[in-house]
């Protein structure tokens, strides 16, 4: 499972700087997870003041190659920033961060960002649903809003088996600590659970039958979602059909690459020439260069500008954001923007390709 998200409205898109922080704390959450925590200086408190859901973006080097990626934040607001991470096969930065990590290390961090957050004030009843490492930004979800007394929340957690179980012991002092007005349920795909409807997985119909029969959808405020695609997807459809408006559900993306739709194959239709004229505005500062339309403007502008604003280049952390204001492109994948951002001309710049003769995109829009 891949360590990047995808957020339910437009984040910043202006190009946070990195700063560089010692690790306080590694602790282990089971066989390949770990939770990393950061110290963070007092110069820097509000720079990394975060808002429950937000996430962190890591940089590291290798081999003189820049890699990014993002993490979300588990702890509660007014912690130190804190982020859970679960081992991906072959991953470089996720293999890195649980078994080579120590405290002290140095790490290049950004400042939070993202809008899958949840707002305290509000209070209400709250129904969050994760799976494997999509509890990261859940339990900092769950402690903020549970901070408010008129707060209830349901956590559905689903994972293959009890040891494979993130942040188990600090969802079990959640629960004691709130008693009535927090509800988890776990859900187990490899494991025997007492209770029939808890074994399995979170897909289509046990998500409708625990709705019908155990978390009345008219009942709930804001519904949270993050884990793999199909999960998300199935849940979003699920409460769709029972007639759950969009604006209460909030959804993030770890998804599986197997899981997700293949990225569609793009052709060049006819265009001769060396490609388009791209014009790129980023922190008030214009650069324009012909770039070619079988390379997407993120991966093509970079030569040129060196401090685009990127993550996870999968169509899905939305960290490279920006309005196309004149021309024609075509975005091949977007797991992170909504119909009204895409209506209203923004874009994913590492899934969009230039198809007019002009283009200008702005990531200060």
């Amino acid at each position: 499972m891949t360590a990047v998200t995808s957020r339910t409205a437009g984040t910043s898109n202006r190009n946070k700087p990195f700063h560089t922080l010692a690790v306080s704390g590694v602790e282990s959450l089971c066989d390949d997870a770990v939770a990393v925590t950061f110290d963070v200086p007092d110069e820097l408190s509000e720079t990394f003041a975060f808002d429950a859901g937000q996430s962190l973006t890591l940089r590291r080097m290798v081999d003189g190659v820049e890699h990014r990626r993002s993490y979300s934040i588990c702890s509660p607001v007014g912690a130190a920033p804190r982020v859970g991470v679960r081992e991906v096969a072959g991953g470089l930065f996720s293999t890195w961060l649980v078994r080579d990590v120590k405290v002290g290390e140095l790490v290049d961090v950004q400042g939070p960002s993202g809008a899958f957050v949840a707002d305290p004030a509000v209070g209400g009843r709250h129904v969050l649903i994760a799976a494997g490492s999509g509890i990261t930004p859940m339990l900092s979800i769950a402690a903020t809003l549970l901070a408010n007394p008129d707060t209830d929340v349901t956590l559905l957690y689903g994972n293959r088996r009890t040891r494979s179980v993130m942040f188990a012991e600090e969802i079990a002092d959640l629960k004691d600590r709130y008693g009535s007005r927090l509800d988890v349920i776990h859900v187990l795909s490899r494991e025997p659970r007492e209770v029939e409807l808890f074994s399995g997985r979170l897909d289509a119909d046990r998500l409708r039958e625990i709705f019908t029969s155990l978390v009345p959808c008219d009942e709930v405020d804001g519904f949270w979602l993050c884990g793999p695609f199909g999960m998300v997807n199935d849940a979003q459809d699920v409460l769709g059909e029972l007639g759950v408006s969009k604006a209460r559900i909030h959804h993030e993306l770890f998804y599986v690459d197997d899981a997700a739709p293949p990225q569609a194959v793009h052709r060049e239709k006819g265009i001769e020439g060396p490609g388009s004229e791209v014009t790129i505005t980023l922190d008030g500062r214009s650069t324009t260069a012909t770039l070619p339309r079988d390379q997407s403007i993120l991966d093509s502008s970079e030569q040129y500008r060196s401090d685009l604003p990127f993550a996870c280049k999968g169509g899905v952390c939305g960290t490279c954001r920006a309005k196309v204001t004149c021309g024609d492109v075509e975005m091949r994948r977007n797991y992170a923007l909504e119909d009204y951002e895409v209506d209203a001309g923004f874009v994913l710049t590492c899934q969009t390709f230039p198809t007019g003769e002009k283009v200008t995109v702005d990531f200060d829009a």
